[in-house]
């Protein structure tokens, strides 16, 4: 038991000396819906409010919109770089919706990595939430989709791609899958459902330099590095708690077992010493023996035959 309680101690306390930016996806994602409820206060229908994040995500944007299901149906909506068509429905249905704005800025590429691909915009989220308790936290997100028209994604700043290669527009879906779609207008992206977005261009690879008279260095990859240094770490604290548990179980038999000894010793020494008998010789040994009985016996009756 003791065992199991210092290694969770150990794990926990490793987890949570790994820096923010190694949290995962949905991790940032209830993270980030926790702070954008915070702004609705007294918070009106309609009116965007954006959200403070920590000091620690420095450089992340989170605001939060309050609408009526029914409105947003029939109206559609205007929200950041989002322009959300006239019939979205969410699922299930809820009377009020909160939707929460993501720009991840320069973290984009540390939580939505693409192998092979540069980002030429930051990623961009669009989530929703069932607004009917604006103090809760690790909402489910409600599933909202366009009928006809699709959501359009426009940013305002795209970098040129290297090499003259043709941008994609990326999307980062809920469940995890990526999908990939032609840019509009080179700055606009469509989508029908919710998610994150950005535009992306296949990375050039750089000519390998020829070779020489002795054979390159390898270069450890700097990732790989730190992360079986991470999991050495972890590993050492895990072994280092086993032995301390080890440690403090041999110690606590050996107290034990040192205090059962010495009350045998008292108990010896107390027999030794309660009772003095003399001591006459039978034979070969000698043996303790009483001089007199301690109660003198008494005929019942003075009747002599």
């Amino acid at each position: 038991m003791l065992l199991a309680y210092f290694c969770t101690i150990l794990l926990f306390q490793a987890a949570i000396a790994q820096p923010r930016s190694e949290l995962s996806a949905i991790a940032l994602d209830s993270l980030l819906q926790d702070y954008a409820f915070r702004a609705l206060v007294r918070p009106k229908t309609g009116i965007v409010y954006d959200g403070n994040v920590p000091s620690n995500l420095t450089g992340i944007a989170v605001a939060a919109l309050r609408l009526r299901s029914g409105s947003l149906r029939r109206k559609g909506a205007a929200y950041k770089e989002f322009r959300l068509p006239v019939g979205v429905t969410a699922q299930p249905y809820v009377e009020r919706l909160v939707l929460v704005y993501h720009n991840l800025g320069n973290w984009s590429s540390s939580y939505y990595s693409l192998p092979g691909q540069t980002f030429l915009a930051p990623v961009l989220g669009l989530l929703a939430y069932d607004a009917s308790n604006l103090s809760a936290k690790n909402l489910s997100e409600l599933d909202i989709m366009a009928a006809a028209d699709r959501i359009s994604v426009t940013f305002p700043a795209v970098r040129a791609g290297p090499g003259g290669l043709p941008p994609k527009c990326v999307h980062f879906a809920l469940d995890g899958s990526v999908e990939f779609d032609n840019v509009v207008n080179g700055t606009t992206c469509l989508t029908a459902d919710q998610g994150h977005y950005s535009i992306v261009v296949e990375t050039v690879a750089a000519p390998a330099p020829a070779p020489s008279g002795g054979a390159p260095p390898s270069i450890p990859a700097k990732g790989k590095g730190k992360g079986k240094k991470r999991i050495w770490i972890i590993v050492a604290a895990v072994l280092g708690g086993v032995a301390l548990v080890l440690a403090l179980a041999v110690l606590f038999a050996y107290v034990r077992r040192c205090r059962r000894r010495k009350k045998i010793r008292r108990m010896e020494h107390a027999a030794e010493v309660g009772v003095p008998l003399p001591m006459t010789a039978v034979g070969n040994t000698k043996a303790p023996v009483a001089m007199e009985t301690r109660t003198k016996p008494l005929l019942e009756n003075e009747f002599v035959p």
